[in-house]
Order: structure tokens, then sequence, then C-alpha cells
């Protein structure tokens, strides 16, 4: 069985579908997708998650496990500009996706120097990312000795892993240009952290972006849809709007999926695609509130305010991606460390209808994210009980509106609180997250070392999403249901139960079954 249908789940979904196991998945939403959903507007569903496709090699695994290509189902449209970035200075930068095109905006922009440097961290952060990509990434659990000895083959990169360095610091001691240390510390979001607490090796996200940036046509939502559909051919079984309330524990093994109906789905293999705090709060019975240890889901992330609605923007020469920035990165970063909202904060705006085959139509669909402080920042707290309006909401409302407006940037309707998801909101969309998006904390070089990986101390229980190895992001959480089909379909005891003649979608199992059970926080 599978536990939520978010990316995590549909990845394994397919795989093991597609590899002749009984697959069912169990979601508590409406329909596919967990983070990466959208809500209605004027203009039709807007992405109300991730917003772009990058590191396109996981997903084109992903179907390949299937037989299939992805620009056999999506179309696909590459962004020759990554993103757009404004200062109130009234400056602006564009990233390129040809290395030399970004070089080149730099110097326009910076000067000489800029360039230099950009191009000292552009080389940098290339050789890191082929070093570290094959044992950190690719490979099923992060592996120390592996690690150092990628590490030991490429001195140069040695100060990037230095006990201390933080993204910050090591930004620090590559720009000369302030405005580009706030441009790239901004990639510690990306994955829930701050710049001053989260590792310099958080810098080879430049590397996922300068690899390509493609627009879903119609969304981000069309893939999770896609897959769903391609794990369908394959014999899974998807049931929606029915919770997972707890996994079962027979002799030491998985025994089956409890439901909020009352019913249970026997299984002797589940797929948990859900914050793996969950488990850890005992949110999905005491059978496995031992199976994933309290260090592996805390500290949390952050999370974030998202708007997301459609309007007719005026005053400003949108892109897909834009990031507005404020003045100094501290005065949003150090209160969020310390677990608060900002009195400022930089913006981060989707235009979703750009960067598609032709000009927007007058209203737009947009997407705007400001970061935030978790709800809760114990993981363990059941967050269900959180159901109250957050007071900070208002104000960071109207703060989101003022930075537009010192840009020149307006909305006509402007956004208000009801196309807004906060931490709380998260909280009751993915219980045992405490309304972290990204799950465990990036803060810290043994962070990475602390993610639980696919398999758990409880036999025939997996893990997938973005709380688990590699980590946060569209790519890394479908990567993660990759590895947890391939670790099911390497297990002796999975496979000594395969029965051939079951029928696929089955629900009782002597197959491998991922059954999904919806955790209620099924994770992207």
């Amino acid at each position: 069985m599978i536990v939520g249908a978010g990316i995590g789940g549909l990845s394994a979904a397919v795989r093991l579908a597609h590899a002749g196991a009984a697959v069912t998945v169990v979601e508590a939403a409406a329909g596919p997708g967990g983070k990466m959903r959208t809500v209605p507007s004027a203009a039709g569903p807007v992405d109300a998650g991730p917003t772009v496709l990058t590191l396109r090699r996981v997903f084109d695994a992903v179907f390949a496990a299937a037989g299939t290509r992805i620009e056999d189902h999506l179309r696909l449209i590459p962004q020759p500009v990554l993103a757009r970035h404004w200062w109130p200075d009234g400056s602006t930068l564009d990233l390129h996706a040809d290395p030399e095109a970004t070089a080149a905006a730099i110097r326009h922009w910076g000067g000489a120097r800029s360039e230099a440097d950009f191009r000292r961290f552009h080389a940098r952060t290339a050789r890191a990312f082929a070093a570290f990509d094959g044992p950190v990434m690719q490979a099923s659990r992060v592996s120390l000795p592996e690690v150092a000895r990628a590490a030991a083959m490429a001195p140069a990169l040695w100060p990037m892993l230095m006990p201390g360095m933080t993204l910050h610091r090591y930004l620090a001691l590559t720009f000369r240009e302030p405005r580009l240390r706030q441009l790239f510390g901004r990639f510690a979001t990306y994955v829930g952290g701050t710049p001053r607490r989260s590792p310099a090796v958080l810098s080879l996200i430049w590397q996922a972006e300068a690899m390509g940036v493609h627009v879903v046509e119609g969304g981000m939502h069309r893939l999770a849809q896609v897959l769903e559909g391609i794990a369908q051919q394959g014999g899974a079984t998807f049931r929606y709007g029915v919770a997972a309330t707890r996994i079962h524990e027979h002799w030491g093994r998985v025994s089956g999926v409890g439901l909020a109906d009352g019913s249970t789905l026997a299984a002797e293999d589940v797929v948990f695609n859900g914050d793996p705090a969950a488990l850890a709060g005992g949110l999905m019975g005491k059978a496995v509130t031992a199976t994933v240890p309290a260090r592996a889901v805390t500290p949390r992330s952050l999370s974030a305010r998202v708007w997301s609605f459609a309007a007719t923007p005026k005053g400003a020469d949108l892109l897909h991606h834009n990031v507005f920035f404020i003045d100094d990165p501290d005065t949003e970063f150090l209160p969020l460390a310390r677990g608060r909202s900002p009195q400022a904060a930089s913006h981060y705006i989707c235009a979703q209808d750009r960067g598609g085959r032709g000009p927007p139509a007058t209203l737009e669909r947009f997407e705007v994210i400001q970061n935030a402080p978790p709800a809760q920042t114990d993981a363990r707290t059941d967050a269900r009980t959180d159901a109250t309006t957050d007071p900070e909401d208002d104000r960071c409302q109207a703060m989101m509106i003022a930075h537009f407006a010192t840009a020149g940037l307006t909305f006509d309707p402007a956004p208000d609180l009801s196309a807004m998801t906060g931490p709380r909101g998260f909280a009751r969309l993915h219980p045992g997250s405490g309304g972290a998006i990204y799950g465990l904390s990036p803060a810290g070089l043994t962070a990475s070392f602390r993610r639980p990986g696919a398999a758990t101390r409880l036999p025939g229980l997996w893990l997938a999403g973005g709380g688990v190895h590699p980590g946060a992001g569209l790519p890394m959480a479908a990567q993660s249901g990759l590895h947890a089909a391939e670790a099911i379909l390497r297990d002796p005891a999975s496979l000594s139960k395969w029965a051939p003649t079951a029928m696929p979608g089955g629900t009782s199992t002597a197959s491998p079954t991922m059954a999904p059970a919806p955790s209620r926080s099924s994770d992207s």
C-alpha cells in the first residue's frame, strides 16, 4: 500500500505497478499531488505548491520505469531566463539557462569583479555537484564514507565542508557584491532553511537550476494527474477522500493500514508518503512511533504564507519566476531563525501564465510565497487541533502588498486572506508537520545524515516524500519514491511473498502491496 498521493507516492506507485506489484494508493485529499496542489480562481486552477520542474532526469527515470517518456504525456517548456530579481534600489538581474548569458548579465549589472566571482562560484558548484550527486542524491541513504571519499577526490571543495561553514559565510567569501550574496543565499529557503544556519553545500542548488528550469504546460498539477494515470495503466488503484489513521504491525512486520471509515486494508508492505514526523508523533498508531527517531524530524524547517489568486498586474515586467528582495536579508532571516514572523520579507512571485506559448490573458494566475516560521516547532505535537486564524496573517498580508507597491507593482483585484494558506493551514493539510513544509530543518552540517531513508526499523514499512532522503523539493521527493520502490523490489521478505496471480490493485495481498494509505498528510 502507499499512504499519500504526493509526488513521492506517485513515483513509487508508477515503479511498483509497472514491476507487477499490486498497488493501492490511499489519499485523504480529493485528488493526487500532495503539496503539488491547486486552488480555484476566476482564471482557472492556480498552482499553490511547486511552480517549475528542475532536475528533469529524475522525472525521466520515473516515466522510464513505466516504459514511456515525459514528452508522450506532457509539454515541458524550457525557460531561457531562470528568474528575474528585483531590489529596492530599482536594479534588476536576470539569471539565464546559458551560464555565459548569466555572466554577461552580471557584468552589465554589477561589473567585472562580480562577473569573475560568479564564474568561480559556478565552476566550484558544478564540480561539487558532480562529486556529491552519486553518493548523496542518487544513493538510497547518505553514506559518510562515500561522501568523504568523493570530497577527497576534489580538494577544491573542502572549504565548503569545513565545520561551521554556513551558506552565509561561504557566500561572503565568494562574492564581493552583497546583492549576489543575498540572491544565492536565498537558496537555503528552497529546502526550508536560513542562510546563516544552513550548510554551505546548499549552494549546489544553483546547479539544479542551471541544469534547466521547465514550465509544465497547463500547470504543475498536470504532472500529478499524468503520473496517476500511468500508475493506473500499470494496475494501481487509487482511493481518494479517505484518511489513513493507523499502520498495523503483526509479529514484527507491517500487517495493514487502518482507515478513518473503520476499515482495514491488509498489506505486507506500506510506503508512507507523508511527513515522517507524523509517525514519530504517534499519529499513525503506537506500533510505528519508534520507527522514526525524533532527531530525524526535529528541528523543523520553515513554513510559508502562500497566496494563489487571479488578477491583472500593473507596473512590473514579470517573468514566470520573480523574486522581490528587501534591503537587508537579516531583517527577514534572523526573526525566522528564532521562530518569529519578520517585520519585512522578500517575496517570490510565480506568474503562472507567463513563460508559455504566448502572451498571458488580461486576467492572470499568480502564486506569491513569503517565508514564515512553522506553526509549531515540535513536530511531535498533533497539529490537527490547531484550527484558529493566525493573528499574523493580516499583518503579513499588508506587508506583501506594501512591498510590491514600493516596487511599482499592483494587482487588480489585490489578493486577500481567502487566497492565502499559512503555517496553520499547512499544519491542517499535512498532519504531524506542525506547518513545516520541508520536514527536517537543513540547519547544521549533519542534517542530511539525519534524514530518514526509505527503510525503517519496522520491516515492511517504507518512507517517501520531501521529509525523507534525499530531501525537500519536487525532484528530491520523486527520487525518494523511486528509492522506496527499489528497496521493496530488492527486499527478500517482500519478493518471497510475491504472488504472480494477485489482482492488480488488490488490497489483501500476498504481493509487495504498497498500498497507499493516505496519510492525512501526503507529502510533495
